[in-house]
């Protein structure tokens, strides 16, 4: 099962002077297909900065979409920072010229040896050996390499792609290992007294994960207006089933105070 990740690049992002929309609308799409992200980061249009983080990434099977920074102003660094990170230099995809030259033409722009011309040809070179993923909003496609997909920063642009990548290079994996959720919502209990008891399912169910969840009890997050743990285990189906039968019996057990959330059995992606 692939390991998703989440690159979002971006000055504007961290300053604030705009909301980040990627994450929201990826863990959606993955959740659609039984898929769930892995991580995510958050970085600024530094070359030094993003050259680490993919050097980080490419060192892994991780499969990362990356938005923003792909473009051909001062302030796009992604493409230099991959090709850096891979030891390999930015070379002009043929293929990409060719999607381009016939994108611009639509706009008015057809000899691409003026510097406005060389410019938008530049938004064509990746690292060596990429391969091309197809932009339907505008034509100016994104790139592969190394199970990582650089995609523009704009939704309108990255989320049709990173569907097409979905579609196209992963379906073998939508809907192949659902996950289960259960959990209870737990009452006047320190969280640091329940700590033996999410190692004791862990250890008692290979491949059960365990998630304990404060709230601060006023409402504001859709639960009762008590202060409380949300304590659930999470993973196979019939897993989950025999790991929340131990965890119920166990807080019974000791006389916990607990109640079922409202919907609480839930199958979700694999986590």
């Amino acid at each position: 099962m692939p390991r998703f990740g989440l690159t979002v690049v971006g000055d504007e992002i961290l300053s604030g002077r705009r909301s980040d929309r990627h994450l929201a609308h990826v863990i959606a799409m993955l959740r659609d297909r039984d898929l769930s992200l892995a991580w995510a980061q958050f970085l600024p249009d530094d070359r030094a900065v993003l050259e680490q983080a993919y050097r980080r990434s490419f060192a892994t099977d991780d499969v990362v979409f990356s938005c923003g920074g792909i473009g051909a102003t001062p302030d796009d660094h992604t493409r230099q920072a991959a090709a850096a990170a891979l030891d390999t230099d930015l070379v002009l995809h043929p293929d990409a010229r060719d999607e381009i030259a016939r994108a611009v033409a639509k706009r008015g722009v057809h000899d691409l040896s003026t510097p406005e011309g060389k410019r938008l040809l530049m938004m064509g070179e990746f690292p060596r050996g990429a391969r091309l993923l197809p932009n339907p909003y505008n034509q100016i496609p994104g790139f592969a390499v190394a199970r990582h997909y650089f995609l523009p920063g704009f939704p309108v642009m990255a989320w049709p792609m990173i569907e097409w990548v979905l579609e196209t290079d992963f379906r073998p994996y939508f809907h192949s290992t659902p996950h289960l959720e259960r959990s209870v919502l737990l009452y006047r209990t320190p969280e640091s007294t329940i700590v033996p008891l999410m190692q004791e399912i862990e250890s008692r169910f290979a491949g059960v994960r365990t998630f304990s969840l404060p709230s601060m009890g006023d409402g504001t997050d859709g639960r009762p207006a008590r202060r409380h743990i949300e304590l659930g285990v999470k993973g196979p189906p019939v897993l989950v089933a025999k790991a929340f039968d131990f965890l119920q019996s166990q807080l019974q057990a000791t006389g916990s105070e607990f109640e079922l959330p409202p919907g609480e059995a839930r199958t979700v992606a694999g986590q």
